[in-house]
């Protein structure tokens, strides 16, 4: 079961359980301070009962599946909401005997309770399971964690989070001691009052004695005086231990912000830059960034103890002005007060983030989403006056002048629609956040391009940020946060050079760099790996690009002909040649031919790709080695190198002028506009010259399957439906020469590996002006002709129709 993805995290990557056990006997095992966290998840928004009583159906439901930023799954929320209460209803009919009639009622009030409460909005509920599942997850997983750290290794991410923990708990005592300490220093400084007070009480009556008579002033001044010197030794004393008092406190106080700053170092500047490292991979393809929820846990004790610290370092301030003591403890008071909000400052603004990017590749007047989230929201109360997120969209210049914290003048490089959200606090998982939902760019001013850099190379980012305050307006924030480079775009026809923009950017830029500095030239290894990642996602496929793939990927970027992988390994491959610079001898780059062969793969042959079907990257030369060796009728599909987003059939058989002699041939390549006509199965059932996959699979096991199932000869209006069939004008020998029965045929010409132009009397000739310069027909030349047979096929049959009906 995966967690939601909002929580973006996977169970797997923080719980190891034991097979078959139930979360829920897990959770119930919990002790100390876990079990108390755990125990807190339920309320009256979700009774602990429900838990306890439905835990295997619980635990069982696809609360993963709702995405609870789509107002479209509410649908699935209401239906999972249903089915909760059905449960609840049923488990309440099925309780006996005078403990289960209590029951009864109970399970009973909670199936009303709870439809009450979720019933107008299905999506809180989801929210709130998912919170309260993934919480005893981290909770089981860390109890595993701390169990398992002295019976053997565990791996880095345990120790890791092992260590946090620990010094989470460091912290704790530490705090508790300067908690204690400055208990200790108040009920010092309180009894030093009081006896300070009776000093002067004593001088007072000292002084008040000048109007008794002599023999009675004398006698009662020296027990005042002697008791005012024992007092005022004891005062000095006593003032010299509150200044040591005060001095260790501070002195403590140093050592407790200093381990803060350390822990706060680790949470925010590697686990947080690391999360958002992985997010944008994550728009490369990578696996989901993880979760957010732990880390907002992590930032939540750091705000806790942060702030127990700062209340607790003005409490001591407060005692050295009630009672002021010369030293240097108000310097260190001081210099202690200037770190903590420091320390605090430092915390907030780092954990106001984007939880959902906006789009990359963004396209002007087109609907889009994103979200922000402040990890210490609920836990410094900022929802008690919810703050308001402002969108902008700024250029990289102008990203560069505000980290430099440049007067920007409030600039913006275009126009979002519906650019302002407040921020809403979800009681049930403690999250305070602004989704963004209708945004939508009305306009964009782009700066002077450099050189041969194109609209598509221009990055801009979405600038969220919001002032609120803390502490009852002790300390204001004014918060910012920038988005990933986003690449604008005005038409569908520059998407596949913006996101190359965007990729390079991904997979290559470097954490805390200057906006958007990227390396102009990577190794070919490294844009492999971005490469490998984007493939797998695009294609859905676990399926991804072997190392021949690379070989003949590399031998495209760089026109190289080895074979040897090893020749690659430290070669570079520069931005202009992966997108700026066309292909030898063609019209397109290196990525926009990957990119094609990505876009037809995703949206036709996913399935063939899965199965193994198609070899696909190799060329010409390579087709016709591997096929020589095969029997006649052996085929494999490979990328066209002279067209985007194409794929050709190569096939070995006779050649029909020259007996006893083989020759490999290949089909003018299919395009997705093919493929939407007629499926890549239902075009090779078509044609039964192709009998063996490569290498020696029969085609129908592989292909069949998706075969698009034969019509009937008549329908229900009176009408024969024409159908379109894959023809090639070759007679090729094989078992079964007869054309596959049809109303109507496409043409498509085959273009020999060698350069030789055959005239064939199977069908009528046609004029040389069809074939490209390899010998291959013109797609748009044999579509109009599959559309004319048609036509053709479609008239005769209304006439005869229409009179027969007359």
């Amino acid at each position: 079961m995966k967690v939601q993805k909002s929580l973006n995290l996977a169970w797997d990557d923080f719980f190891i359980s034991e097979p078959g056990m139930a979360l829920w006997i897990q959770a119930q095992q919990l002790q100390g301070d876990a079990l108390l966290q755990m125990q807190s998840l339920y309320g009256q928004h979700f009774p602990i009962e429900v838990r306890h009583y439905l835990a295997q159906w619980l635990e069982a439901q696809p609360w993963d599946a709702i995405d609870l930023e789509n107002q479209q799954d509410e649908f699935k929320a209401k239906g999972l909401l249903d089915g909760l209460i059905q449960e609840l209803q049923r488990k309440a009919e099925h309780q006996m005997g005078e403990d289960g009639f209590l029951l009864k009622i109970k399970l009973g009030h909670y199936a009303t309770q709870l439809k009450s409460s979720y019933d107008p909005c299905p999506l809180e509920l989801v929210r709130c399971v998912k919170h309260i599942l993934y919480t005893e997850q981290r909770l089981v997983q860390e109890a595993s964690n701390a169990s398992s750290s002295g019976s053997g290794p565990v791996d880095g991410t345990s120790q890791k989070y092992q260590q946090i923990n620990q010094t989470f708990e460091e912290l704790r005592v530490m705090t508790q001691d300067t908690e204690n300490d400055l208990r200790k220093l108040q009920h010092s400084q309180e009894y030093f009052i009081i006896q300070y007070q009776e000093s002067l009480r004593i001088q007072a009556q000292l002084s008040s004695l000048a109007s008794l008579p002599p023999a009675e002033r004398v006698q009662r001044e020296s027990g005042l005086q002697s008791r005012k010197s024992t007092l005022e030794g004891w005062l000095t004393r006593e003032a010299n231990t509150l200044q040591k008092y005060r001095q260790e406190l501070a002195e403590k106080h140093q050592s407790t912000l200093a381990l803060l700053r350390k822990q706060q170092t680790v949470i925010i500047d590697d686990e947080l830059i690391q999360w958002k490292r992985r997010q944008q991979l994550a728009g490369n393809g990578g696996p989901s960034e993880g979760g957010l929820d732990i880390l907002q846990a992590w930032c939540e004790k750091l705000a806790d103890m942060i702030w127990q610290n700062r209340q607790q370092i003005r409490r001591v301030e407060h005692l050295t002005q009630q009672l002021p003591i010369p030293g240097p403890t108000e310097e260190l008071l001081t210099e202690l007060n200037a770190t903590v909000t420091d320390i605090i400052s430092a915390l907030v603004t780092s954990t106001f983030i984007i939880e959902k990017q906006p789009p990359q590749v963004l396209k002007t007047q087109t609907k889009f989403s994103a979200t922000v989230r402040l990890l210490v929201g609920g836990k410094l109360n900022v929802h008690m006056n919810p703050p308001q997120v402002k969108a902008t969209i700024i250029s990289e210049q102008q990203a560069k002048a505000l980290l430099k914290n440049e007067n920007t003048r409030n600039d913006s490089s275009g126009e979002i629609l519906n650019n302002n959200c407040v921020m809403e606090y979800h009681q049930t998982t403690g999250t305070l956040s602004a989704h963004f939902r209708t945004m939508s760019l009305k306009r964009i001013k782009r700066s002077d391009r450099r050189g041969a850099e194109s609209v598509t190379e221009e990055k801009f980012t979405v600038l969220f940020e919001s002032q609120f305050s803390v502490g009852g307006n002790e300390l204001v924030f004014h918060v910012k946060t920038l988005s990933l480079p986003v690449v604008v775009i005005v038409h569908g026809s520059q998407d596949n050079n913006a996101t190359a923009t965007v990729l390079w950017d991904n997979a290559f830029s470097e954490p805390g760099r200057v906006p958007f500095v990227v390396p102009d030239k990577v190794l070919w290894p490294q844009l492999c790996e971005a490469l490998n990642m984007k493939y797998k996602s695009e294609v859905q496929s676990e399926r991804g690009l072997s190392e021949d793939t690379l070989v003949f990927l590399a031998q495209k970027a760089f026109s190289s002909s080895s074979n040897n992988p090893e020749d690659f390994c430290n070669m570079t491959i520069t931005w202009s040649q992966f997108n700026r610079e066309s292909l030898p001898g063609r019209n397109f780059t290196f990525w926009q031919w990957l990119d094609g062969v990505i876009e037809l793969m995703k949206k036709h042959l996913k399935s063939h790709w899965n199965d193994g079907a198609i070899l696909g990257f190799l060329n010409k030369q390579q087709a016709q080695d591997m096929l020589m060796s095969k029997p006649n009728g052996t085929f494999l599909l490979r990328f066209s190198d002279s067209e985007i987003g194409g794929i050709t059939i190569a096939w070995v058989a006779e050649n029909p002028n020259k007996a006893g002699e083989r020759m490999v041939w290949n089909l003018m390549p299919f395009t997705t506009k093919d493929f939407s006509i007629r499926s890549l199965a239902d075009r090779i059932s078509d044609l039964n010259h192709l009998l063996f996959l490569y290498p020696n699979q029969p085609k129908e096991e592989v292909f069949s399957r998706y075969c698009t199932p034969p019509n009937s000869k008549a329908v229900g209006d009176g009408y024969v439906k024409p159908e379109i069939k894959q023809v090639v004008k070759v007679e090729f020998s094989s078992p079964n020469p007869e054309p596959s029965p049809g109303n109507s045929f496409m043409e498509h010409a085959a273009s020999p590996t060698v350069n030789q132009h055959h005239n064939f009397t199977i069908y009528p000739s046609m004029n040389d002006s069809m074939l490209d310069a390899e010998g291959e027909f013109d797609l748009e030349e044999t579509m109009d002709m599959a559309r004319q047979v048609e036509e053709f096929l479609r008239q005769p049959m209304e006439t005869q129709w229409s009179g027969q009906q007359s």
